[in-house]
């Protein structure tokens, strides 16, 4: 049963409904990654606002 093995037919001439490697839009990567940098520095940020109003001395 393992050694029954079909051949498989490959059409190396397919169409990508006009589609060429040029015409295709490369994918913004940077632009998603500038938006996790700001929502990252946003959030340390955050933090550190918390952290310094938390130590700061309301006693004055």
């Amino acid at each position: 049963m393992a050694e029954d093995k079909s051949d498989i037919d490959v059409d190396e001439d397919f169409e990508t409904d006009g589609e060429t490697p040029e015409t295709v839009e490369p994918i913004v990567i940077s632009k998603t990654n500038l938006t996790k940098r700001r929502l990252i520095d946003d959030m340390l940020e955050e933090r550190r606002l918390k952290r310094q109003i938390s130590e700061y001395d309301f006693d004055l």
